[in-house]
C-alpha cells in the first residue's frame, strides 16, 4: 500500500490553479481541495437571495456578488467562494493574489447549507468567517426547510438568531430586511 503525496501550494500557485481549473477549490495552509457541487435547490436558493439583497441595498453603497467572487480570510488564510457576498466599501484586493480576483473585506456572507457541507459551514468555515474584521453578518440558509440563521457582529461579539417562519429576515448591520 502506498500513501499519496500531499501537494503543498502557495497562495499564488493556488490562484494560478484556479485560473485554469473547471472546478472551484478552497485553500488553507497550503492545501487545496475541490468544493462540493451544488444541487438545483442549492443553486436556486442562492440565485433567489442575490436579487433580494440587491433590491434591499439599492440605495446603499453596497454591491452583491455571486459565488464567482473569491474571499480570503486574512487572519487564517482561508480562500473560498461564499454563495453570495456583499461588500459595502471599496473592494480590498488580497495583495497575495497577483490576478486581483480575491477580496478581503466582505460585509455580509451567505452560505446555502447542503447535506454534504452543513457541518463544515456551521463549524470550521463559520469560525474562519467570524475572524474577518469587516464582516458584519453571516447568513446560513437551510436547503431543505424554511430556516435562515443570521449571525450578526455587535461590538466585536457574534450572536445568532434563527428565522423559521415565512416573513422577513432582518439584517440590522445593513439596515434592511429580506
Amino acid at each position: 500500500m502506498t500513501v499519496a503525496a500531499r501537494q503543498q501550494f502557495t497562495f499564488r500557485e493556488y490562484v494560478d490553479l484556479e485560473e485554469v481549473s473547471t472546478v472551484k477549490h478552497e485553500f488553507l495552509e497550503g492545501l487545496v481541495w475541490a468544493m462540493a457541487g451544488g444541487t438545483p435547490d442549492h443553486a436556486g436558493i442562492a440565485a433567489n437571495v442575490t436579487p433580494l439583497l440587491a433590491n434591499a441595498l439599492a440605495d446603499q453603497p453596497c454591491r452583491v456578488f455571486s459565488s464567482d467572487l473569491r474571499v480570503r480570510v486574512t487572519a487564517t488564510g482561508l480562500g473560498t467562494y461564499p454563495d453570495v457576498t456583499v461588500v459595502c466599501h471599496e473592494l480590498e484586493l488580497d495583495p497575495e493574489d497577483h490576478k486581483g480576483h480575491t477580496i478581503t473585506n466582505p460585509t455580509v456572507l451567505v452560505e446555502v447549507l447542503s447535506p454534504s457541507t452543513e457541518d463544515y459551514d456551521r463549524g470550521e468555515k463559520l469560525d474562519h468567517y467570524r475572524q474577518i474584521e469587516s464582516l458584519e453578518s453571516i447568513l446560513l440558509i437551510a436547503h431543505d426547510r424554511r430556516s435562515v440563521e443570521v449571525w450578526t457582529k455587535h461590538e466585536g461579539a457574534w450572536a445568532s438568531q434563527t428565522a423559521t417562519s415565512p416573513g422577513a429576515v432582518v439584517l440590522p448591520s445593513l439596515g434592511c430586511q429580506l
